[in-house]
């Protein structure tokens, strides 16, 4: 009897688990909506997202990875927001800044270990934090 009860709370928990993740539908038109409103069904309208919002794991992968060099300076890393050590960087173009950014680089002014010596970010990471810095350099 116990193991049909564990059961059926293990069986519970689950399916409230799974329920968590799901995004609840708009309720029903109500009968009695009012002689005005729109009898056909109305698209949902999703809006564009704004830079900010788009670039906000960029900022988180910054905060946990490349600020550690990218802050203060460390072995000739570019501030953000240093318009004069950015502007050259940013002329190359986004691509070559990427391929530094993920395959790492040794120039002039110091090196950039690949990936900014997080082994463990994804690409998408790592060029969201190169558009992050660059958005706060221009």
């Amino acid at each position: 009897m116990r193991s049909h009860i564990a059961l059926v709370v293990a069986s519970a928990c689950l399916v409230m688990l799974a329920a968590c993740g799901q995004k609840e539908s708009a309720a029903p038109s109500s009968p009695t909506a009012s002689p005005t409103a729109p009898s056909a069904p109305v698209a949902a309208v999703t809006p564009a997202p704004t830079p900010a919002a788009e670039n906000i794991l960029g900022k988180s992968t910054f905060g946990k990875v490349c600020a550690m060099c990218h802050a203060a300076g460390v072995a000739g890393a570019p501030k953000p927001g240093d318009k004069a050590d950015w502007g050259p960087r940013i002329a190359q173009g986004k691509e070559v800044l990427y391929k530094h950014a993920l395959e790492g680089f040794t120039g002039a002014k110091g090196m950039m270990p690949a990936r900014g010596g997080g082994s463990t970010l994804s690409d998408d990471e790592v060029k969201a934090a190169v558009d992050h810095m660059v958005s706060l350099s221009q």
